[in-house]
């Protein structure tokens, strides 16, 4: 089980780049920098959501207890990389990667974070 949703999170990565690509594209160039991460939080949320729909559709859990389980893998795995690419790849300070968990400045990231972890036992309920 474990290494099925472990793969499972890989497209993730990707769903993530493309939705930074979008907004670095389009919307990014017209709305300031905390507004285009707000935006960018929201279609990243809808979009992770599309996928982790689709995986709890086609492979389901076999209990809530899994379904945790499977959202706090995910989390990790995203702390993970965010932290250790957005340090040792693409350059970025500890401090400026803190600083999208800072809400209280608008910095909404931890809501991306929080929908990893909670929407596997969410669809598992409403598909069950």
């Amino acid at each position: 089980m474990i290494w099925r949703y472990m793969l499972a999170w890989i497209p993730m990565v990707f769903i993530g780049i493309i939705n930074g690509f979008i907004r670095e594209v389009t919307y990014g160039k017209y709305f300031s920098e905390l507004r285009a991460h707000q935006i960018s939080t929201a279609t990243g949320v809808l979009w992770l959501g599309l996928y982790i729909w689709a995986i709890a559709h086609l492979w389901g859990f076999d209990s809530p207890k899994q379904a945790i389980a499977v959202g706090l893998l995910w989390l990790g795995l995203t702390v993970i990389f965010e932290f250790t690419f957005g340090h040792f790849v693409a350059g970025h300070s500890w401090s400026k990667l803190l600083s999208d968990y800072n809400i209280l400045a608008g910095r909404i990231w931890l809501l991306v974070l929080i929908w990893v972890a909670i929407a596997p036992w969410l669809f598992s309920r409403f598909l069950a």
